[in-house]
């Protein structure tokens, strides 16, 4: 199950920029504790996939995950061995692009240590570091 949009606007994407902080999802709102990323880059959608069967076998069949990014962003690249020019080449997979503070993924209905235990196996799937967070009731 690889995660893409079933449809997008227009087929193609430029490349844009990551400077700055999340704009949004710093805090874990659904479960209890989350994965929060400290860097700045693009995750895939094999990666996303990778984490979300690393958490789900360790906790097997107990707890509950929500994933809060999701690849919406094409990344195209040209065959092999193909000369400079004639365009833009197709689109090969899809990415999520994240800023430092998103939170990627969140877990619930697990003690604290499985949750941590479980959100590092996930961590080791991605190319990005990473730290455990908590909820915080905000007023």
């Amino acid at each position: 199950m690889v995660l893409m949009p079933a449809r997008t606007k227009f087929r193609k994407q430029q490349k844009g920029s990551l400077r700055g902080q999340a704009k949004g999802g710093q805090f874990v709102v659904f479960g209890d504790y989350g994965m929060q990323v400290l860097d700045r880059g693009k995750i895939t959608s094999q990666q996303i996939e990778a984490c979300r069967i690393a958490v789900t076998r360790f906790f097997s069949r107990k707890g509950k995950v929500w994933i809060r990014i999701f690849p919406d962003k094409p990344i195209t690249k040209k065959p092999i061995e193909t000369r400079m020019g004639k365009g833009k080449g197709s689109v090969d997979h899809w990415v999520a692009a994240v800023r430092p503070g998103r939170v990627l993924f969140e877990v619930a209905n697990v003690s604290r240590d499985e949750a941590r235990q479980a959100l590092l196996k996930a961590a080791a799937k991605l190319p990005c570091r990473t730290r455990f967070v908590e909820r915080v009731e905000r007023v």
